[in-house]
């Protein structure tokens, strides 16, 4: 990656969910990739997810966006494990990284996959523990070569150490087994149109910025090549609403829905939507 002194200013954005500070987004050209500055040291990290509204490391549903989220989740998962045993039957082995509360892996051992998980919240991993799983701290003590698909979803942007995070992917990944990461994508039509309100860059929660360029050529630097790329198709609506929210004080229900709308239509032409899925394997 370039130096900090190659890198260039592409936008500042605020932290509207935690601390109200302000961070500087600065664009790697060599990478198209966006990275986050100044970094939190890692021992600083933890404090920026300390909110009750972090919905991703709770199952609670106290107001109707909270049930909204849980709703479409459900639906997600069915479609994510779909797409996983589309790759891989099962019996197979899956590693989640970042697996929150457990509920992706819950459901993919219901379809006969042989589960393990990574989370490095404590409050999370404490949820899905309740759930009967045993989510390690990190992936550090599982052998080589021992998992037919590895799974981030959502989670990759939030490494402190990107390279290092995908070199452990190629090290825990048998050959030509998968891995699927979920991002979002800075080139969507929602991006642009909320500019530093857009909610899916998250500072500092989101280290990292991806494009498509950015997954291919940092995959490829490890010899683990994109196959695929596949939209998701609900992520426009709720960083839509949440952007609303950060934007105007206010979640605009109407005017999210037609935003996320437009992003996915657009991207029908330009195949960039808000987040995308990338299958990638392992040679």
């Amino acid at each position: 990656m370039n130096t900090k002194q190659d890198l260039e200013l592409f936008i500042t954005c605020k932290d509207h969910s935690v601390s109200g500070e302000e961070f500087q987004l600065l664009h790697d050209s060599g990478y198209d990739l966006l990275i986050t500055s100044p970094k939190p040291k890692a021992d600083q990290l933890a404090k920026y997810y300390e909110s009750e509204d972090y919905i991703s490391h709770t199952d609670a549903k106290r107001s109707f966006f909270e049930k909204l989220y849980h709703l479409v989740k459900e639906y997600a998962l069915h479609k994510k494990v779909k797409l996983i045993s589309k790759l891989n039957k099962a019996p197979g082995t899956i590693l989640d990284i970042g697996a929150g509360t457990g509920d992706f892996l819950i459901r993919a051992k219901k379809e006969g996959w042989i589960i393990f998980g990574s989370e490095p919240n404590t409050q999370a991993k404490k949820l899905a523990n309740q759930k009967g799983l045993d989510l390690k701290s990190d992936t550090s003590k599982f052998e080589d070569a021992t998992f037919d698909v590895i799974t981030m979803w959502h989670v990759l942007e939030h490494v402190p150490n990107l390279q290092d995070q995908i070199k452990e992917i190629k090290r825990l990944l048998k050959p030509n087994g998968y891995a699927v990461i979920a991002v979002p994508n800075f080139k969507s039509y929602d991006a642009q149109y909320y500019k530093s309100f857009w909610a899916a860059y998250d500072v500092p929660r989101h280290l990292w910025h991806f494009s498509k360029t950015a997954v291919q050529k940092l995959f490829e630097e490890q010899e683990i090549t994109l196959e695929q790329t596949c939209p998701m198709y609900f992520d426009s609506f709720y960083v839509a609403l949440l952007s609303e929210k950060y934007k105007n004080n206010k979640m605009n229900f109407l005017n999210a829905f037609w935003v996320g709308l437009r992003s996915n239509l657009k991207a029908k032409r330009s195949k960039e939507f808000s987040s995308h899925i990338y299958i990638l394997k392992k040679g």
